[in-house]
């Protein structure tokens, strides 16, 4: 299972993250490309140092939130969604084609992601948009119980899926994240991380916020660069989830 982190999130003279110190310990670095978070300097540096760690850069585009920070549910149609996607995609690859290299897969950020997840049609659109313009690269789902009938949705357009799970969000009782507006839905503590990758690892399940147990099978492990426990949570995964 590799470990993917969000990254790239600092915006201006705002810094988000500790992508410095974090990166060297993950596999995947997930880039904003400037609508939630980052702009084009804070790209270009990101790229960069993902290429010195020699992480596999992804491209992490979400809604034009800058002020929301991607977490809010906005009303696109079909066409404004694909072109959005399009657009932000398109931007972190050309950063990194000036750099030598290129986006290797694509991660919608929040409220696109967790949209994603519910919205079939949202889900396509996304699909799409991956298709037209990286058809080589997959595209990162949440790991769900319903992972199958996900896999066949995309195997239609010839599409590659990873599949994630989160080591820092809590989740409810259908296997998707539980909102953020919950109690308990962030883990503030680096014991409850370890428990729940440890449940992930071993067992091929999550609890949830109300104590069912869900069968989920990942590719990859999401850790929350935002999270102010991110270098210690890595560090510790890194010993147990193997290049």
């Amino acid at each position: 299972m590799k470990l993917n982190c969000d990254m790239g999130e600092s915006f201006g003279s705002w810094v988000k993250g500790n992508d410095a110190q974090v990166m060297p310990f993950v596999d995947m670095a997930n880039i904003a490309c400037g609508f939630h978070a980052a702009d084009p300097l804070t790209m270009d540096k990101t790229v960069k140092l993902a290429q010195a760690s020699g992480v596999s850069i992804g491209a992490h585009p979400g809604y034009p939130d800058l002020l929301g920070f991607g977490r809010r549910d906005l009303q696109c149609s079909a066409d404004e969604l694909r072109s959005l996607l399009v657009y932000q995609i398109a931007a972190l690859d050309g950063i990194c084609r000036i750099n030598g290299t290129a986006i290797d897969y694509v991660k919608p950020h929040g409220a696109l992601y967790n949209r994603m997840a519910v919205d079939d049609a949202t889900l396509d659109v996304v699909m799409q948009a991956v298709v037209d313009y990286a058809p080589r690269c997959p595209l990162v789902v949440m790991a769900t119980p319903d992972a199958e009938r996900l896999r066949e949705r995309a195997a239609a357009r010839g599409l590659t899926l990873w599949f994630e799970a989160f080591s820092d969000r809590a989740y409810d009782d259908q296997g998707r994240l539980a909102s953020r507006s919950l109690p308990g839905a962030v883990h503030a503590d680096c014991e409850a991380i370890e428990r729940q990758v440890l449940q992930m690892i071993n067992e091929g399940t999550v609890t949830s916020l109300n104590g069912v147990r869900v069968p989920i099978q990942a590719d990859t492990l999401c850790i929350h660069g935002d999270n102010p426990l991110a270098l210690q949570v890595v560090q510790r995964l890194r010993g147990w989830v193997q290049r």
